[in-house]
């Protein structure tokens, strides 16, 4: 029913972006027009498309203080079909399928809860992707439909791609390019989560991102995000919506034969639309990193305010997998907030053989503390290793071990994966 309701909301909102079309076409025909075509009609559009196909199967176990052992052999399938392009206009379909293989043991993260520690990979066949996307000028695009929507780093709208369920939005965005000057409208009326569909949210919501380049050394980027969550009707979902507006500056420069990069964000969160709860909070992270030949260092400071009894600064719809740890210790921000002091060292050696290239080697470690009181919080390694086989086919080999202090921290937990993943 889920897909039945996605396909009728983008159905219903296709005559609102051709309506745009008609007015938004003037607008741009400033543009250098495009060379005139063949006449192509829209069965050869359809048959001269470009399949989707992916398959990603995965082991992941975890030990964890307190709780059973979990382990889970999953398999990702994504089957789908994106059109060539007639009248400006590209349609793309996506079906996502996740599969327990056998032998799973793990808490899916979907009630009821198992006996197990958690590995949110529950099983589910639901429409992944089904958008109309419209080019009319190479400054200008809209999408419509059930979508990918990622942002600057991730951090606070993402695809959340590490799970099986990859999270997408059903949305209408408009991105336009002012030459130096990017900007990106979404609105999104529903998320299609990690936890299948059981878990999904229903949205009135609006991103709104601008980003001017000065040069390589200086990018800035203003964003201002008004997250409504109106359903289920619940305060525990009610309480992730939230205002957030903030700036990001990010650049690199070369210095003799290192390159340096930096990135810095500031952002300021409030309660706002369904939130049940009164509050203010900071967001403040800066990295610094220095690559030399092969090598990337790269050290880290984030920090989320936490004010108590549920006021904490938030990022519900962030690919939060990447940030605060592998473990996934602090996907939802402590009560008295958190500081993550971290060192990367990313190795990527240029050699290459005939069924092994393009390897990434990375270690990390986190040092974590609350951030109202500074009190230990504990800290985490992380360790990764992945490799092309063919141009199609990969694999990868991660770890993750998180030691807390015990009392008011999280349980300690170790996690391991060992995954392929095949793109057509």
């Amino acid at each position: 029913m889920r897909e039945l309701s996605a396909i009728r909301r983008a159905t219903t909102l296709a005559g609102a972006l051709a309506g745009l079309a008609m007015f938004a076409g003037p607008a741009f025909a400033q543009s250098a027009p495009e060379p005139a075509a063949a006449p192509f009609d829209l069965p050869t559009a359809i048959q001269s498309g470009t399949p989707i196909f992916e398959m990603r199967p995965r082991y992941e176990s975890v030990s964890q203080t307190g709780v059973a052992d979990a382990e889970a052999l999953t398999m990702r399938t994504r089957l789908g079909w994106q059109t060539a392009k007639w009248n400006d206009l590209v349609g793309l379909i996506e079906f996502e399928d996740v599969r327990q293989l056998g032998g799973s043991n793990y808490n899916d993260g979907v009630p009821p809860a198992e006996p197990y520690a958690a590995i949110t990979d529950p099983d589910v066949t639901e429409l992944n992707r089904l958008q109309l996307i419209w080019t009319p000028t190479e400054q200008f695009t809209a999408a419509l439909g059930r979508q990918r929507i990622t942002l600057d780093d991730q951090r606070f709208i993402g695809a959340a791609a590490w799970r099986q369920d990859e999270q997408t939005f059903d949305a209408l965005r408009f991105d336009a390019d002012f030459g130096r000057l990017d900007v990106t409208y979404a609105y999104l009326d529903h998320i299609n989560r990690i936890f299948a569909e059981e878990l999904d949210w229903q949205s009135d919501s609006h991103i709104l991102n601008a980003s001017y380049t000065l040069s390589d050394p200086l990018k800035l980027t203003a964003f201002a995000y008004a997250l409504d969550f109106t359903g289920p009707a619940t305060a525990a979902v009610a309480n992730n919506s939230n205002l957030t507006i903030g700036l990001r500056a990010a650049g690199k420069a070369w210095v003799d034969r290192f390159q340096l990069a930096y990135a810095a964000t500031y952002a300021r969160q409030s309660d706002y639309g369904s939130s049940l709860v009164d509050y203010n909070a900071d967001y403040i992270a800066a990295e610094f990193a220095a690559t030399w030949g092969p090598t990337t260092a790269r050290i880290g400071y984030e920090s989320l305010e936490g004010e108590g009894a549920n006021r904490r600064f938030q990022t519900p719809l962030a690919t939060l997998h990447a940030f605060q740890g592998w473990a996934d210790v602090f996907l939802a921000t402590p009560n008295d907030g958190i500081d993550d002091a971290n060192f990367t060292l990313n190795v990527r050696p240029r050699w290459r053989l005939d069924h092994l290239f393009n390897i990434d080697l990375v270690a990390r470690y986190h040092d974590y503390a609350f951030e109202r009181t500074g009190d230990d919080l504990g800290n985490e390694i992380n360790l990764s290793a992945s490799a092309q086989i063919t141009r199609r086919l990969g694999w990868i080999v991660k770890w993750a071990d998180y030691d807390g202090p015990g009392g008011a921290a999280p349980a300690d937990r170790t996690k391991t994966w060992i995954g392929l993943e095949f793109r057509l």
